[in-house]
């Protein structure tokens, strides 16, 4: 049970980030009808900022407390994220808006791979130490005593960076949901979504909704790229390949163009990835290792594909936000 449990906590810090990124990718792709596969690497830009902004104002300020330095971590990588990703669709996709869809899906991977190169360029292509922000020490939840099947103690425990992730994500999605639910910002992107041409005749600027998009989803991956770099301690140009990819998956499991169905799959996604990476050594008797935990992510978005290509949440002929 306290595997079981601990695992469980794992899973939902793991799902927060994946329903974080899977939101950017579901806006995108709820608007234009694109699948942006260079978002990965806006995580990726967001965490590599944040670590230059969190060692300069060490080096500067060293009585800064770890949520200072937290704090200016985010708020560096935020306009850092938006330029790139405001840069993207002016650039590179709203030049092909009216191509073949072909086009703007190998822009994008084009894209990927010259926002690694660029960063890897800048940073290093080394691992870097992500600074220490917040006190390492875990916290015991649960504590279970021994027993006759076990003969030592056993705690369930979470560390405050992976207690910040999932308040501060789930913080982030309702606001998300207000946003476009409450909002002429949201109501603008719902509108551009369902009929780009009707919401311009009702003075609507497209490629004003467009840019924003892209901005919010931004937004969440900046601040997604941080919460990954403090909790794995470690920030490199890579780093935001597979994430990514996994947001996408938990995207198209929950279903693409539906902002709950992002949510959603997300969570799923996250916990079961963290449940069977707990107990895969069991099921295959020694044969499978934890670290081959990634290919049930590929293989629920298979399975979701075959059953309900629609997605979870997906309709047959859904509204795309």
């Amino acid at each position: 049970m306290d595997i079981f449990i601990q695992q469980l906590i794992n899973g939902l810090v793991l799902g927060s980030i994946y329903a974080l990124v899977a939101l950017g990718y579901t806006m995108v792709y709820g608007v234009l009808g694109l699948i942006n596969f260079a978002h990965g690497e806006v995580l990726m830009i967001g965490a590599l900022t944040a670590f230059s902004a969190i060692s300069a104002a060490t080096g500067i300020y060293p009585d800064l407390s770890g949520i200072a330095l937290l704090t200016i971590g985010i708020f560096a990588a935020i306009p850092v994220c938006v330029a790139v990703s405001w840069t993207m669709e002016q650039v590179a996709y709203r030049p092909l808006r009216n191509a073949p869809r072909l086009a703007p899906l190998i822009t994008a991977i084009g894209i990927s791979i010259t926002l690694q190169t660029l960063a890897m360029m800048i940073w290093g292509r080394n691992y870097l130490i992500f600074p220490e922000t917040l006190p390492i020490e875990p916290i015991t939840l649960l504590n279970f005593e021994p027993n006759e099947h076990y003969d030592y103690s056993r705690e369930v425990t979470i560390t405050p960076i992976q207690l910040i992730i999932v308040f501060g994500a789930t913080l982030l999605m309702l606001f998300l949901t207000f946003l476009i639910n409450k909002t002429k910002l949201g109501l603008s992107i719902r509108a551009t979504a369902e009929n780009p041409k009707m919401a311009s005749l009702m003075g609507i600027n497209p490629n004003m909704v467009i840019s924003s998009t892209f901005i919010v989803g931004a937004v969440l991956a900046a601040i997604a790229g941080v919460m990954v770099a403090a909790n794995y301690a470690v920030a490199h140009f890579y780093m935001g390949f597979l994430p990514g990819l996994k947001a996408f998956t938990a995207a198209v499991v929950g279903g693409i163009g539906n902002l709950y169905g992002a949510m959603l799959g997300g969570l799923l996604l996250g916990i079961i990835e963290a449940l069977c990476s707990g107990y895969l050594g069991q099921l295959t008797g020694g044969l499978l290792g934890s670290n081959y935990q990634d290919i049930f992510a590929f293989s629920i978005l298979i399975l979701v594909l075959t059953l309900k290509p629609s997605g979870l949440l997906g309709d047959k002929n859904p509204d795309r936000v």
